[in-house]
């Protein structure tokens, strides 16, 4: 398929937040962009058939059956990719496709009204740089920054990035109930920074479980990274136990360590969610 033909785009979720940013992202490029939900007016192989490339953006626990329909449909000339925030499974998929694949992962929401400065994971599998290069370079000219690695090295990746993350607001929140603690009463003896951690956590529950569920439970490397958090957190006890500052200095200086590299521009992009925090508004 040479790249003057890959113009049209087919979106299978694309009436979901994020396809639908996918869509005005590609329609803003010159794309001839098409969208299906759940159903619609034309025959499935009739809106598979018209595309140049195929776009699976549905739920993660939806993405497997959805990619099986439509793998036998397509065609080498074909290109067909998803968004899920897992790619083995995924990429694995779509390999069983005639058409070549790539696997893509927005690692945003779909609330932003530009992805400039944002990441796209790619991992590609069977398509090659000449084929898959046109969808990617719709995505650098809008700004995002793209970080390729292979499917099963990117979900690794999200173990911690993701599931970690997400692990730890739940686990947040979830000592706040056990300790039967006033929410309220906490955050008003709350400096901008805790604000900040709070307000994570509050973001992730204002949501819906079966978007955060499946990056946790699907995800084969999970159990591994909360098992090293275990032992992360019950280090974290013995220091605390033991009556002289010794044992606390030497984990602190451990992963200082680690994170020496990250420490100041950490703290400059901190400093600036602080002062906006901090700031009455205008």
């Amino acid at each position: 398929m040479s790249t003057e033909t890959r113009t049209r785009l087919g979106i299978l979720g694309g009436t979901g937040g994020m396809g639908s940013l996918f869509a005005r992202i590609y329609t803003a490029a010159g794309w001839e962009v098409s969208v299906r939900g759940r159903t619609g007016h034309e025959p499935f192989s009739a809106f598979l058939a018209r595309q140049d490339v195929v776009m699976v953006s549905v739920p993660i626990d939806a993405t497997l059956g959805v990619i099986a329909a439509v793998a036998p449909h397509l065609r080498p000339d074909q290109l067909l990719c998803d968004l899920t925030s897992l790619k083995a499974g995924p990429v694995e998929a779509m390999r069983r496709s005639a058409a070549p694949c790539v696997g893509l992962h927005p690692i945003f929401g779909p609330g932003l009204t530009s992805i400039a400065g944002q990441t796209v994971a790619v991992t590609p599998a069977t398509a090659t740089p000449e084929q898959y290069g046109p969808l990617l370079a719709v995505l650098e000219a809008a700004g995002a920054r793209l970080a390729v690695t292979t499917p099963e090295h990117h979900d690794e990746l999200m173990a911690v990035v993701q599931g970690l993350a997400h692990a730890l607001s739940l686990v947040l929140a979830g000592t706040v109930r056990e300790l039967g603690a006033d929410l309220d009463e906490l955050l008003a003896f709350t400096s901008p920074v805790y604000r900040i951690e709070f307000g994570l956590v509050g973001r992730l529950l204002a949501q819906d479980p079966a978007l955060y569920g499946p990056i946790l439970r699907r995800n084969p490397n999970v159990p591994a990274v909360l098992g090293a958090a275990r032992t992360a957190l019950e280090e974290l006890a013995d220091a605390v136990d033991d009556p002289g500052p010794g044992s606390f200095v030497r984990l602190f200086e451990e992963d200082a360590a680690l994170f020496a590299s990250h420490g100041a521009a950490a703290t400059a992009e901190t400093d600036r969610l602080i002062r906006c925090l901090a700031e009455p508004e205008r």
